[in-house]
């Protein structure tokens, strides 16, 4: 069993930063990727970042490239997400996805990878952003 453990979650004004964190724990290797999903009311869940352990690349969602930030520690079993200039439109439920002993295609297909690629999610950590 793996569990993934988020913190850095809560509200903040337009303009603002936030920096999200994710671990995962128990008896695992490091994981293929981890990522960070959301999802607001209404919405389907999106991928916002994803970092590939093995070959380091990351990947952005259009809507945050150059406003937020996917890191990794050493280990490859934390991940971080720090939120820079954050919109209103941001204000969503994120999740932070991890693939251990599966095969993320995103990668290889050069797409972003879709949620069934990850295996392994957290319980989701609110992000409000107020006007």
């Amino acid at each position: 069993q793996v569990l993934l453990v988020e913190s850095g979650g809560g509200s903040v004004q337009a303009g603002g930063s936030l920096r999200l964190s994710c671990t995962a724990s128990g008896n695992t290797y490091s994981p293929n990727s981890m990522a960070w999903f959301r999802q607001a009311p209404g919405k389907e869940r999106e991928g916002v970042a994803a970092v590939f352990s093995g070959s380091g690349k990351t990947m952005y969602a259009d809507s945050v490239k150059g406003r937020f930030t996917i890191s990794q520690d050493n280990a490859g079993n934390t991940v971080y997400l720090q939120m820079n200039s954050l919109k209103p439109e941001d204000t969503a439920m994120y999740y932070c996805a991890a693939a251990l002993g599966i095969a993320v295609l995103g990668e290889l297909l050069g797409r972003f990878p879709e949620r069934h690629e990850y295996n392994f999610w957290g319980q989701g950590t609110q992000v409000t952003v107020s006007s």
